[in-house]
């Protein structure tokens, strides 16, 4: 399914927006629907030209080598995710892509993953209004491995070479070539510069 510019212009402008727009609905599900046909896959080995066939499809853009234990949840069918090279998820990886999500090269995602980039409005009536929803994009740099159970929130970039321990729940930037975990994650220490 191609990618839809009016409905990238919306949702990736960082402003509140109606996320109950039929059209934009309509859309959304359509996008979920190559997720469902990845997920139901069959698990061999010649499958796996048909499960990266279906891959390129899903995402925004994947590079070579990527491979994905299914399922995976995605609220835009991973439209609006961006991977780089030899990139790897175990499985349940959930993309809450309403908003962008860029993915670098050699990065690794344990299995129980969440990355998200809506937010909604403290303000009850704002919440209830019709323009109740914006996203802020969340970044992944190069050879960051993120361990199980990990959640990652909108608007967040992660530096290169960082490792996000386990069960970690990810609120801010993380610098590079550390390691982080906790709830909220901190910084643990500093890890070797590649």
């Amino acid at each position: 399914m191609k990618r839809n510019d009016k409905f990238d212009e919306m949702i990736f402008s960082g402003e509140y927006y109606d996320c109950n727009n039929k059209e934009l609905l309509k859309y959304q599900l359509e996008c979920i629907d190559i997720v469902n046909e990845f997920n139901n896959s069959k698990a061999s080995i010649d499958n796996l030209e048909n499960r990266t066939k279906l891959l390129k499809e899903m995402f925004g853009s994947i590079g070579e080598n990527a491979y994905i234990e299914p399922p995976i949840h995605a609220n835009y069918g991973c439209k609006n995710v961006f991977v780089g090279d030899n990139f790897y998820a175990n499985f349940n990886l959930t993309l809450i892509d309403d908003g962008k999500i860029t993915i670098g090269n050699n990065v690794l995602i344990g299995p129980n993953c969440t990355i998200v980039t809506p937010v909604h409005p403290l303000d009850v009536d704002e919440r209830l209004s019709s323009k109740n929803q914006k996203n802020l994009p969340v970044v992944i740099e190069d050879n960051v491995w993120i361990a199980a159970n990990v959640t990652i929130l909108p608007g967040v970039t992660i530096g290169k070479n960082s490792v996000i321990g386990a069960g970690s729940l990810v609120t801010k930037d993380v610098e590079a070539n550390s390691l982080y975990y906790g709830n909220p994650a901190k910084k643990i220490k500093d890890l070797n510069k590649k």
